[in-house]
């Protein structure tokens, strides 16, 4: 006769192998072979199934798992063995300090687009400092208007919305599965009502003029495409990572837009990969010749952050 621990567990295992530490263990040696963190990533897991967070795993390690918690569980593991981003199964990414919903309709946060971000509130502070004195005795000065280009989860938009409340936010994205991301990202972190999303290639759908446009858009190359990590390639989507032939169609496509957008002292931040600097700065010349243009490295030295800024 079946004991109610065979019934309630069909995968022969006991009780004791059903603990907290006992299925870490057996996830991480599960993970080994593709992860360069299997502990870390088996808690992570852990910690999503049972809602809460992954250090709390460890001041009950003999807890037992119920039996659906333990499927739900093996099942992420597998897929993570698999190749499908972290991120993606437990539905979070952080980006400067705040949690972030992800999944496949979004590409996922990476921690070197926070230069944009640090570059952008640099700019926002600055500009409202300028305004303040410029309308010390005029009334208050009008908001700074930036745009988030390719705003996908929304990361960049709603960081600046938390951090520069000041500002007058405006998210586009070609991808309404991405916007709908980004809606549900501004309503979980309190910021949808001080920002404005728009379906929108580029800055077609944009109001005139604006202040600053920041943008996170495609600019892996064909050539790199191939060399992509196979997670990446099978999971990302392809719409927010690729950027054609050289990388910069789509960048190309921004930067001869945004003279006509940017108002007179407008700025642009734009990301680019490590090997674009020449090239990229090359397009934005051509297209804003009398505009100050500089490449800035990320903390590695590599070229990351194209920078406009318009007289």
């Amino acid at each position: 006769m079946a004991t109610q621990a065979q019934i309630l567990y069909p995968l022969s295992l006991g009780p004791r192998d059903l603990t907290i530490t006992a299925s870490l263990r057996r996830a991480a040696h599960r993970l080994a072979a593709g992860s360069e963190n299997p502990q870390l990533e088996a808690g992570l897991l852990l910690a999503h199934i049972l809602d809460t967070e992954r250090v709390g795993l460890y001041a009950h390690p003999n807890q037992t798992l119920e039996a659906d918690q333990v499927s739900r569980f093996e099942s992420l593991v597998e897929r993570r063995s698999q190749g499908e981003p972290l991120p993606y199964l437990t539905k979070r990414a952080e980006f400067y300090g705040h949690p972030f919903i992800v999944d496949e309709r979004v590409l996922i946060p990476r921690p070197e687009t926070e230069m944009l971000v640090e570059l952008a509130l640099e700019d926002l502070t600055r500009r409202q400092s300028t305004d303040q004195l410029a309308h010390a005795s005029a009334g208050p000065a009008a908001p700074v208007r930036v745009v988030d280009v390719g705003t996908g989860s929304g990361c960049i938009g709603i960081t600046l919305a938390l951090h520069a409340p000041q500002a007058q936010v405006i998210a586009v994205d070609i991808s309404p599965d991405a916007l709908g991301v980004a809606v549900q990202n501004a309503v979980q972190l309190g910021v949808a009502d001080r920002i404005s999303f728009l379906l929108s290639d580029l800055l077609d759908a944009v109001p005139r003029p604006v202040d600053l446009i920041i943008a996170n858009l495609p600019y892996i190359s064909d050539a790199e495409w191939a060399d992509l990590p196979r997670e990446v390639q099978l999971h990302e989507p392809r719409l927010a990572l690729d950027g054609g032939l050289d990388g910069l169609r789509v960048i190309a496509r921004l930067l001869e837009q945004a003279r006509g957008w940017l108002r007179n002292g407008g700025s642009l931040l734009a990301e680019t990969g490590a090997a674009q600097g020449s090239d990229v700065q090359y397009l934005a010349r051509e297209r804003f010749p009398d505009a100050r243009i500089s490449l800035l490295a990320d903390l590695a030295g590599r070229d990351r952050v194209l920078r406009i800024d318009t007289q």
